[in-house]
């Protein structure tokens, strides 16, 4: 089922010349989302506009679902204080990745004009590096002392709920703010009044470290389905928490990661990214491409007597190249989610390896028996050439078909394996890398083997 676009219904709402009370009951309908959407089409005068019609907790929540860069864009076009004023309400996380995006001078300024809680929470996060788990979470979380009885515990959350609205999970702390444990709202709420906290607390929850790198921890958060994991700092002391929404953003951010990397690039890009850092992020590797293909273009050089004596295997160069990329970028793809499991003893990686170059060979051998047929029957019928002439070369392109997969696919995982091994991220060995150096593979056996049996056992010409 498509969801429903509403742009088209907003639009007339904000540009209607309704009254300001009876249009913001009416923006107040839709989703925060769906309002969002809608900025970039609008003038600033009519931005300028909804930002003095929705009160703080519905613009910070359109403000959370806009781009980093459109947002910091935004907030300048208004008021000051109340551009502090929206960042003071929005999540901490998403405040900091806001304010990296506005010059230095108007970010102090923001941040001297926002509360003092806000700018509390800001600095806790501020303090972590990009690369530390601790730099994605939220402070917007409930914390209970562990100690208390349901009905104490109840009064709490409440006392807390008006600031923090992530209120799914409970977070259980000791006098001293130490993490220890968590429990479902739920439980909560069909638990006795009188009842100790101790028999509903999970004190064996996950959690993670602020200062923890966002690789190392990443596929420990994606194995829980939990909508929040604790951050704690060195001392186990509770500093806020990975949301759900945040653990699929740090995940979609590592495989856009990835993807770039099989394409080529040092880098992701966005369609807003300026023509000078799209350069930047595809040239190192197209050099490093650019060298490749000249030495395996200097390897058919090499075998310039197998194709002047016969020109007809030019032909089908281009299949046994193809086909030969395409098994390397698989055995990488698969090899790359392999390694993504740390726990991978040597002798699994020795049985990859060959089951690969299984994989492979099993492939090879049939596309190879389709190739002796069907190119036999295409140079015999149509290039003129005897039946013994035709099936003599297409006997040769199937057996170079499935020697170059067979050391494709060992290729394809033997250099990800070796980069590992080597502390390199396997991804940097990406698909054009491994599509360009199975071209060589590729041409050495194609052309090895067609000057070993058609010209010098078999002394064919044409």
């Amino acid at each position: 089922m498509e969801n429903k676009d509403y742009t088209v219904e907003i639009l007339e709402i904000i540009r209607s010349n309704t009254s300001p009370g009876i249009m913001r009951s009416r923006l107040e309908d839709y989703h925060a989302n769906d309002l969002a959407e809608v900025f970039p089409q609008l003038k600033i005068s009519e931005r300028r506009k909804i930002c003095r019609i929705l009160d703080l907790d519905m613009l910070s929540d359109i403000f959370e679902h806009i781009d980093e860069q459109a947002a910091a864009e935004y907030l300048d076009e208004m008021d000051i204080k109340k551009a502090a004023a929206i960042l003071s309400a929005m999540e901490t996380d998403a405040v900091v990745d806001v304010l990296q995006m506005m010059p230095k001078e108007k970010k102090n300024l923001l941040i001297e004009l926002m509360d003092d809680d806000a700018r509390k929470d800001m600095a806790i996060i501020a303090s972590f590096d990009e690369e530390e788990i601790g730099s994605r979470m939220t402070t917007n979380c409930i914390m209970i002392r562990e100690n208390l009885t349901v009905k104490q515990a109840m009064s709490s959350l409440v006392d807390q709920a008006a600031k923090n609205d992530n209120i799914s999970t409970l977070f259980m702390v000791t006098e001293d703010n130490t993490f220890y444990g968590a429990m479902d709202l739920k439980d909560l709420i069909i638990a006795r009044r009188e009842s100790p906290l101790e028999d509903l607390i999970a004190t064996s929850y996950p959690y993670v470290y602020g200062n923890e790198l966002i690789d190392d921890c990443i596929e420990r958060l994606k194995d829980y389905s939990e909508d929040s994991i604790p951050v704690l700092d060195n001392d186990n002391k509770l500093l806020g928490v990975i949301t759900s929404q945040s653990m699929v953003d740090l995940v979609d951010d590592e495989m856009g990661e990835d993807y770039a990397k099989f394409a080529g690039l040092t880098a992701e890009e966005d369609l807003k990214e300026p023509l000078k850092e799209s350069i930047k992020k595809r040239l190192p590797w197209l050099l490093v491409l650019l060298g490749l293909g000249m030495i395996v273009s200097s390897v058919v050089g090499l075998f310039e007597e197998v194709v002047s004596q016969l020109t007809i295997i030019m032909c089908f160069q281009s299949l046994i190249l193809d086909m030969a990329g395409n098994v390397g970028t698989q055995s990488l793809a698969v090899t790359i989610r392999v390694l993504m499991d740390e726990s991978l003893t040597g002798k699994q990686k020795i049985e990859l390896v060959f089951k690969e170059m299984k994989i492979a060979f099993s492939n090879g051998a049939i596309l190879g028996i389709l190739s002796f047929v069907l190119i036999g029957l295409y140079i015999g019928l149509f290039k003129g050439k005897t039946f013994v002439f035709a099936y003599a070369v297409s006997g040769c392109i199937g057996a170079s078909l499935l020697l170059a997969m067979v050391i494709s696919g060992a290729v394809g995982t033997l250099i990800p394996l070796f980069f590992k091994k080597i502390h390199v991220d396997p991804a940097v060995a990406s698909g054009p890398l491994i599509t360009t150096v199975n071209d060589l593979v590729a041409v050495i056996s194609y052309y090895g083997l067609s000057w070993i049996f058609l010209i010098n056992m078999m002394h064919l010409v044409g």
